[in-house]
């Protein structure tokens, strides 16, 4: 290796002086200082962010933080050529902002006052250019570039709660997640899906049973607080959904028609559309049993109650039909066998079974359930009350089954047709009520329509 020692180099001939060739590397010993070049426009960053006033240094870069409070950074006196920097530490200058002052009669942009920077997570570089103009910014970013720890989405109708965001959907849509957190348990979500309720039986002769409940299926995620109700499937892993940056498309079911066609003589209810969330499926609601017909299809998120009926055998509808842990559904309830009064049971509920009709009422609808999932206490899934008929069509008093008194299924209809069955609620996923009339073909009601929430943490 070479070695020149000199003073001063100087161009033999001309203006120009080139040091190195093309691809070269010039640098200068450590410790070494230079004048007459200037800065490259950059600076060295000190990582130790600031949290009080202070002067700065040409050739600095600072993290200022004002998280505490504001904070004053008086520039240094300035030579041509000066830089310094700043940046938002904590994303707080909106509300604790920076004075910048500069150093005795020094000018920032051509005026000797001081300024202030007050935007969230603003980045500004300040060089000194000379006494007319002084330090002159030559770079403002007003961008807030950080990190996603939260999920961002779009479908359904949009609502928020504390630090959660609520898409609620109430008929098909699509939960498109654009970006999933950087913080994992943040993409595990909270929802809430209910299957549409089965509707009632109808009949002629006899009291009809109730429209199940449409399948109820809940999970709480730990990051978003509030009061599930007691079905809350987190404890078993396989009911959790965890989100990724894709498109989930949302099924939400109907309601059963209540004794398709629409009436006629010991006519079972239709069951009940599934709802769909991902992995997640809840089953529509079993409909409401004819006059000593077979229950074997009426069996769903939860089972339609029996009719009244000439068979002791006659069984009604099974819940939880696909099984689930917890069972998102319980099963509905016989109805009275024989004379003088035939009335139908209640449909189940999601937390409670249908019960049995008394011979002198219908069996009351199973009770649903209550969460506070959209931000207020509302119940779901509730069975429809059976209907009930006097022997030949003699009135006597009796009282048709009620619906669930949580959860919103339907009530039974008659005696003897008088009162028409009602249905259950839309979007609560309730059962259709059974009817009870004669001699004329009397209805059942039509179980309410589903419904599917999905709860995150945002902010």
């Amino acid at each position: 290796m070479s070695k020149i020692e000199v003073n001063q180099i100087s161009s033999q001939c001309g203006s120009t002086l080139t040091i190195g060739q093309s691809g070269d590397t010039v640098t200068l010993a450590c410790g070494a200082t230079q004048t007459g070049f200037g800065r490259t426009g950059t600076v060295d960053w000190d990582t130790t962010a600031k949290t009080a006033s202070f002067t700065a240094v040409s050739g600095n870069g600072y993290f200022v933080n004002t998280t505490s409070g504001a904070i004053t950074v008086t520039l240094p006196a300035g030579s041509a050529g000066d830089i310094v920097s700043l940046a938002d530490y904590t994303n707080t200058w909106q509300t604790n902002s920076v004075t910048i002052t500069p150093n005795g009669s020094d000018k920032i942009g051509g005026v000797n006052e001081g300024a202030i920077l007050n935007t969230e997570g603003q980045s500004v570089t300040f060089v000194f250019v000379d006494s007319t103009e002084g330090w002159k910014n030559i770079q403002d970013s007003t961008s807030n570039v950080t990190g996603n720890a939260f999920i961002n989405a779009t479908g359904g109708t949009i609502t928020t709660c504390g630090n959660c965001k609520i898409h609620t959907f109430t008929g098909p849509g699509t939960f498109c997640v654009s970006s999933a957190a950087s913080c994992a348990s943040n993409n595990l979500v909270s929802y809430l899906v209910v299957a549409g309720g089965g509707g009632g039986g109808g009949s002629t002769s006899s009291g009809l049973g109730g429209g199940g409940a449409g399948g109820y299926r809940e999970v709480k995620s730990p990051v978003t607080p509030y009061t599930a109700s007691p079905l809350d499937g987190y404890p078993s892993a396989p009911n959790r959904v965890t989100v990724t940056a894709t498109a989930f498309p949302i099924t939400v079911g109907a309601g059963g028609t209540g004794s398709s066609p629409g009436g006629g003589t010991n006519v079972n209810g239709c069951q009940g559309s599934n709802s769909i969330f991902s992995t997640i499926t809840s089953a529509g609601g079993g409909g409401g049993i004819g006059f000593c017909f077979p229950a074997s299809s009426k069996c769903g998120g939860s089972g339609g109650g029996s009719g009244g009926n000439f068979v002791p055998t006659q069984i009604a509808g099974s819940g939880n039909t696909p099984p689930t842990t917890p069972a998102q559904g319980t099963n509905g309830a016989k109805g009275a066998y024989g004379s003088p009064d035939y009335s139908g049971g209640g449909g189940g509920g999601a937390s409670e079974a249908g019960q049995p009709a008394p011979g002198t009422a219908g069996g009351r609808g199973g009770a649903g359930t209550p969460t506070q999932i959209t931000g207020s206490p509302v119940s779901y899934a509730g069975g429809g009350g059976g209907g009930i008929v006097a022997d030949n069509g003699v009135p006597t008093g009796l009282s048709a089954g009620a619906g669930s008194p949580c959860g919103t299924g339907g009530a039974g209809g008659g005696p003897d047709g008088p009162n028409a069955a009602t249905a259950g609620t839309t979007n609560r996923g309730g059962g259709g009520g059974g009817a009870g009339g004669y001699p004329t073909p009397v209805a059942g009601a039509t179980g309410g329509s589903g419904i599917v929430v999905i709860r995150y943490k945002y902010q």
